[in-house]
């Protein structure tokens, strides 16, 4: 038997907690039985190369503009001529211009749709797309059981009808001997403070904003020196915050980087302040790397984090409380040593890119072999729910 053709759908490949899940997803398929390709339409990253060194095709469609003609014939025209037997699409534009552009290529494979956060600023249009696309996809899959009941109860889906499947991880390789202390001393942390990271893109859900104000409510031989691993559009408001706050020299800036498994496995603890999260790769990452962690009680993160028991949670923009977080483990080496061999040993077991793809494909499976209706969606099932795969 052939191998079932394949297609997941990014909107963009820029580095990100999504674009991470793709790329383990795509890696971790039987080539014997999934011929998978990626298409996005835009912004690429290391990422991308690194899928296309795996053997693995890769389409960039560009869209320019909200709405662009030559974009949807141009997808439409990559639907018809694979004849894909399966979409999985990782986003709202994704799933969108998916069924538009199947609209023109039929017949329209079944799609697969995503839940990968609250979405809690999104607005009523939003909902009504979502609603929309929900309505036409062969399957919805989320990634924390919050973001499935946020969508069961904002686009009148049935909780049993969406199926959870957490984010995988690859744990680390262990650093070499100096190697922890060479990575410190190279990105200039000083060997006398402790050394907090932050990982993620410069966005507003991430609220750094309540970082800098915790941050900024410690006495100077009190703060943590801090490292924000990462790009993105409010990477100029983020500074100017930090010079507000006199933060020059307690806050380093890095971009995009490579190695945060190995900046995971060299800082003394992660911060994750964000105002919403689905399931955060970076914690999991963190945790499964020995790195104790920080995080808002928001979203899918108390599903991953035990408050004093695998991590410490504060409430969401509560920057007193993230500050006598960062205070605690600041100054408190046993606390950290505690909570990073719970969060390993809890990762490990619970989470891994085997458990991601072996979930995953449980669900193409049943979209397969389900009938296609007139609509080129295939009736949902309540097969694996968000109750059981919570």
């Amino acid at each position: 038997m052939r191998p079932r053709k394949l297609l997941v759908v990014s909107d963009e490949m820029e580095v990100g907690g999504s674009q991470r899940q793709i790329t383990y997803l795509l890696g971790g398929l039987d080539r014997r039985q999934w011929q998978a390709e990626l298409v996005f339409f835009r912004k690429e990253s290391f990422l991308v190369r690194d899928l296309r060194a795996q053997g693995i095709v890769v389409h960039h469609i560009p869209k320019r503009g909200r709405l662009d003609l030559r974009f949807v014939l141009a997808y439409a025209a990559l639907l018809r001529r694979q004849r894909y037997d399966l979409v999985h699409a990782f986003s709202l534009t994704a799933e969108l211009w998916t069924i538009v552009s199947g609209w023109l290529a039929r017949p329209r494979p079944p799609m697969v749709a995503s839940i990968r956060g609250l979405y809690l600023d999104e607005s009523e249009r939003f909902w009504r797309i979502k609603r929309f696309i929900l309505s036409r996809s062969a399957a919805v899959i989320a990634n924390a059981r919050a973001g499935a009941v946020a969508a069961a109860e904002r686009a009148g889906v049935p909780l049993a009808r969406i199926d959870v499947v957490p984010n995988g991880m690859l744990p680390p390789e262990p650093l070499p001997t100096g190697q922890r202390e060479a990575l410190r001393q190279t990105i200039g942390a000083p060997a006398d403070r402790p050394f907090a990271l932050f990982v993620g893109r410069l966005v507003k859900e991430k609220n750094l904003a309540c970082l800098m104000r915790a941050l900024a409510r410690l006495p100077a031989d009190e703060r943590p020196w801090v490292a924000l691993a990462g790009n993105g559009p409010l990477r100029g408001d983020i500074d100017a915050m930090r010079e507000a706050a006199g933060l020059d020299a307690d806050v380093r800036f890095l971009g995009e980087r490579k190695d945060t498994a190995a900046l995971m496995q060299s800082a003394d603890f992660l911060i994750l302040p964000s105002s919403y999260e689905g399931m955060s790769n970076v914690l999991m990452e963190a945790m499964a790397a020995g790195c104790p962690v920080i995080a808002s009680d928001v979203g899918g993160n108390p599903e991953l984090v035990e408050d004093d028991a695998t991590g410490l949670l504060f409430p969401s923009d509560d920057a007193e409380a993230l500050a006598r977080c960062l205070q605690s483990l600041g100054k408190d080496a046993a606390l950290r040593q505690r909570l990073s061999q719970q969060a390993a040993q809890v990762a490990r077991q619970r989470y891994s890119v085997e458990q991601l793809v072996r979930s995953t494909t449980r669900v193409y499976d049943r979209c397969l072999q389900a009938p296609a209706t007139d609509a080129g969606a295939v009736p949902l099932s309540p097969i694996g729910s968000a109750r059981d795969d919570a």
